[in-house]
């Protein structure tokens, strides 16, 4: 794969044109049986999404001459209905678009935003404590502006071929007749606590006499098909000016936790366009999603630490798995202190900086772990001005890849935080619960949080949709779900293929084991206890774990394309 990688060429294939010039654990999400597999390959054009059902959708629009925008629509409409407790409208995205004919790769940021009477005691109790994670989330009060559908909105009108509502045909004819619930998906709902306590969610994902839908029955959700078929004929107005508006302002106001979020809040939602972050790795350029996403600066960080070290010569195994741990834990110190909202709060520019990379990169003791890593002092006045705040997890997210025929690639990390986000239903779609990525607590020892509670910020995320460059030309496009796990899944991915040569279904299908300046989560597997024993030999702290990563790759090269999608889920890569 490294062969491949390292020799793309700037064409997608011959006569198509140029490219261009904190341990709380989240409550556990179902996992499917892993089944063993290969990368599908293609000429054309790929997608890789998280339900087959979505990715046939994407096929079908890129097979009748859509952009990606047009399949990441589409992608994502079908994703909303088929995987619900995973993202959808009532949510947030991340999303990079590369335009081949611009030669141009462009960050869209649809995270969701604070509504304006949220404050830094948001999530304090009346005794001024923070309230309980698990407390927090249910009801009103956890849900955030939505953005994910103005982000398609606003794709669409920059980067669409196919009319707008064409893109929500597949959805709209499953909505309506129906699709088998996935072993997933059954699980999920079966494992999901109080979900049945909410009346919308409860008449969706229950029987009458309420015991939860089994895997292989047909759900239907004919409010949800009623709600894209208002918005495939009137556009985005009615949800965040009209009807849709209203009842989600209706919905909020829930007895459990009940929420702040007005009509001005929604008609003031706006997808903000910025600059990727990008940062040199060996000869490649890995490109992600900056502020609010922590996701392309941790990952960032991680790679121009291990750049230091030859990894390529190294090779998997241990000694080179106790570097990547390390590098984590540094990468995860700084991100605790510094990485918030950029619109509201400084941020170091040094943090990707070389010379303060190699720095770090010197903390390192390749025989020793050194246990919990502390933040550095970045070149940035502001540096002692900065407390940590309580980390909360983040789960119920999804993640699509796309590469049309005119050679624009799209990646995207889509979310309604935790597992079917607030449990709140309304018009047929779960609003999300992306306020508790808020820190819980707005200072410490009276030093500012950065990632405190304000109105009209957007939360913290740690989503890394990812672009991988080389002389400017996409080569790789990968993401995950997994919450704050997204990062070292990601970077641990990148690492397989562009350092040790693998495949893209090898580089996500391999035992993960990670930190966040914590223990050493091994992956549950045949191996785990070797790895395990050996990495406390070097003075790691381990824990194996179920590691339920979500990733998808597609991997660009002179024969075409390379798809994977992670064996851990259900999802699917197909391309022609």
């Amino acid at each position: 794969m490294r062969r491949i990688v390292e020799t793309a060429v700037l064409c997608l294939m011959a006569g198509a044109p140029a490219l261009w010039a904190e341990d709380q654990t989240p409550q556990p999400e179902a996992t499917t049986a892993l089944t063993e597999r290969v990368s599908a390959e293609a000429q054309d054009f790929m997608v890789a999404a998280a339900h087959p059902l979505a990715a046939e959708a994407g096929y079908d629009i890129l097979e009748a001459g859509g952009s990606a925008a047009d399949a990441a629509v589409a992608v994502q409409m079908v994703l909303n209905l088929v995987e619900p407790q995973s993202s959808g409208i009532g949510g947030g995205a991340f999303l990079l678009y590369g335009d081949a004919a611009l030669g141009r790769l462009t960050s869209f940021d649809g995270r969701e935003t604070a509504p304006a009477a949220a404050g830094p005691d948001y999530w304090l109790t009346p005794e001024g404590e923070p309230m309980d994670f698990f407390a927090a989330v249910p009801g009103g009060k956890s849900v955030g502006v939505p953005g994910t559908l103005a982000l398609m909105k606003m794709v669409h009108e920059r980067y669409g071929k196919l009319p707008w509502a064409t893109l929500f045909e597949p959805a709209i004819a499953m909505a309506e007749e129906g699709f088998p619930v996935s072993q997933r998906l059954a699980a999920s709902i079966a494992e999901a606590e109080g979900l049945a306590s909410f009346p919308g969610a409860r008449a969706l994902f229950f029987h009458e006499d309420g015991t939860p839908l089994q895997e292989g029955e047909t759900l239907r959700n004919p409010d949800f098909a009623r709600t894209l078929r208002l918005i495939a004929a009137d556009g985005i107005g009615p949800f965040y000016h009209g009807a849709i508006a209203r009842d989600i302002v209706a919905a909020v106001k829930t007895e459990t936790n009940p929420g702040v979020m007005t009509l001005e809040d929604l008609a003031g939602y706006r997808v903000i366009e910025r600059d990727p972050v990008c940062m040199e790795y060996r000869s490649w350029e890995v490109c992600g999603m900056g502020p609010p996403s922590s996701g392309a600066l941790t990952v960032g960080q991680m790679l121009g630490i291990l750049s230091h070290w030859d990894l390529p010569a190294m090779g998997e195994g241990v000694p080179a798995t106790h570097l990547f741990l390390e590098a984590a834990n540094l990468a995860f110190a700084d991100r605790g202190l510094y990485m918030a909202d950029s619109d509201f709060v400084d941020m170091p520019e040094g943090l990707l900086d070389p010379d303060y990379l190699a720095g770090r990169a010197e903390l390192i003791d390749p025989e020793h772990a050194m246990g919990e890593a502390t933040a550095g002092e970045p070149p940035w006045d502001e540096a002692a001005l900065r407390a940590p705040g309580l980390a909360a997890p983040e789960h119920g997210t999804s993640h699509f890849v796309i590469v049309d025929a005119g050679g624009d690639v799209v990646s995207a990390t889509t979310t309604i935080e935790q597992g079917f986000g607030s449990q709140v239903v309304t018009n047929g779609f779960l609003l999300n619960n992306e306020l508790t990525d808020f820190s819980f607590v707005a200072e410490e020892d009276g030093k500012p949080v950065a990632n405190r509670v304000e109105p009209g910020k957007r939360p913290r995320s740690s989503m890394a949709p990812t672009v991988v460059l080389e002389e400017g030309v996409p080569v790789l496009l990968v993401g995950s779900p997994g919450g704050s796990r997204i990062i070292p899944y990601v970077a641990q991915a990148l690492v397989g293929i562009l350092d040790f040569g693998l495949d893209p279904q090898e580089a996500v299908d391999r035992p993960h084991v990670l930190s966040r300046n914590g223990p050493a989560d091994i992956e549950e597997g045949p191996e785990a206890q070797a790895m395990a024993d050996a990495l406390a030999g070097l003075g790691h702290e381990t824990k194996i774990r179920d590691l339920n990563s979500g990733l998808h790759a597609i991997a660009i090269t002179p024969e075409g394309l390379i798809g994977a999608a992670d064996k851990r889920r259900e999802g699917e890569a197909l391309g022609q």
